[in-house]
């Protein structure tokens, strides 16, 4: 399985897709020019990791800032991870968010009220990077 490594821009966040470790993660802010484009690799490699194995994906979110097409996108993959967890696969949601920032937990609180699948909401104290 390859990896998949996207640079952040000042609008669309970092991606790192490892493989092996059966991990992707999603930092920063999300507003780029052409959001579905951009998403495209990412919805892609996940699709291929689930056809491909049967070891645990997880997801790490790390997004500062999402724009409404962003969260479309978002809603996509992760429906593609509740699919495969309805078909007894295993996939984990973590999502980081600033513990000083009320509207990132209540958008990983949408997020997380539609799915079955495992879905952690952890918080981040500002300006340390740790979670709680």
């Amino acid at each position: 399985m390859e990896n998949l490594s996207i640079p952040a821009t000042l609008s669309s966040p970092q991606v790192q897709g490892d493989g092996a470790m059966g991990l992707l993660c999603l930092s920063g802010e999300s507003y780029p020019a052409n959001t579905f484009e951009f998403f495209a690799p990412v919805q892609a490699w996940v699709a291929e990791f689930l056809a491909r194995d049967d070891r645990l994906l997880t997801l790490e979110l790390r997004l500062t800032y999402l724009n409404t097409s962003s969260i479309k996108c978002l809603m996509d993959i992760l429906d593609d991870l509740q699919e495969a967890h309805r078909r007894g696969r295993s996939c984990l949601v973590r999502w980081f968010y600033d513990a000083e920032n009320d509207r990132a937990l209540e958008l990983a609180e949408e997020f997380k009220e539609d799915l079955t699948l495992p879905f952690e909401i952890l918080a981040i104290e500002s300006g340390t990077g740790h979670h709680e």
